[in-house]
């Protein structure tokens, strides 16, 4: 089993993400199990506070480094944990990334917030420090639902269909082909008739084309030079 666990000021803010749909049917099939803890528990300081002023100056509050320290050595259980740390200044996660890290007994993602954190905490505790994009947002609590929901999801068993994944968008560097469900016909606009046609070979080999071609048009960055 997949362990996640997340350190966050704001653990009320994954309830809603962690509690439906697949990734909430994972932790019900004991695929995952998924532990939120409040930073805040674990700080020395009696008013909960789990932030200071930089040293140096400048705009903002950085985390501090003890109760982020103390949190990871209580959670870490005897398996070898992956520390991952979310930052804009990580690398770019894609779904390679993702695969990788599914493969682990136990990741444990630190939040980042504020102006950051505390950097011997990224020097003595993190193994990984991953990024949505080249963008900032208000804190990491976004960034981990979006790295647990991509993970569990690549976890065996947590999917019904093996293949579902084999057919997704980013496998083999190519997005997804064109998906059509009923009515045949919406709006003066029909499926292409390949996907009536019940020839499964014709149907294969059109789902390729159209992968290409839609990689080429709005991705041509996956298939490289």
């Amino acid at each position: 089993m997949l362990q996640f666990d997340i350190i966050t000021i704001f653990p009320k803010i994954f309830a809603p993400v962690m509690g439906e749909s697949i990734i909430k049917r994972a932790q019900e099939k004991k695929k995952v199990r998924i532990r939120v803890h409040d930073l805040r528990g674990y700080t020395q300081d009696k008013h909960r506070k789990v932030d200071d002023r930089p040293f140096g100056g400048g705009p903002g509050m950085v985390l501090s480094p003890q109760p982020i320290f103390d949190v990871v050595k209580k959670v870490k259980g005897k398996k070898k944990a992956h520390v991952i740390l979310t930052s804009p200044a990580g690398k770019v996660f894609d779904q390679r990334i993702a695969r990788r890290l599914a493969k682990y007994e136990q990741l444990i993602i630190i939040c980042g917030h504020y102006e950051g954190i505390d950097d011997r905490v990224r020097q003595k505790i993190v193994d990984e420090t991953i990024s949505l994009g080249d963008y900032v947002l208000t804190g990491g609590e976004l960034a981990a639902m979006v790295l647990t929901d991509s993970i569990v999801r690549l976890v065996p068993g947590v999917l019904g269909k093996r293949e579902s994944l084999a057919l997704e968008s980013f496998e083999d560097n190519l997005l997804e082909y064109p998906q059509y469900t009923r009515p045949a016909n919406f709006r003066g606009i029909s499926v292409p008739n390949v996907l009536l046609s019940g020839n499964h070979q014709q149907i294969e080999a059109w789902r390729k084309a159209q992968a290409l071609e839609l990689t080429k048009k709005l991705r041509p960055d996956l298939l490289g030079d």
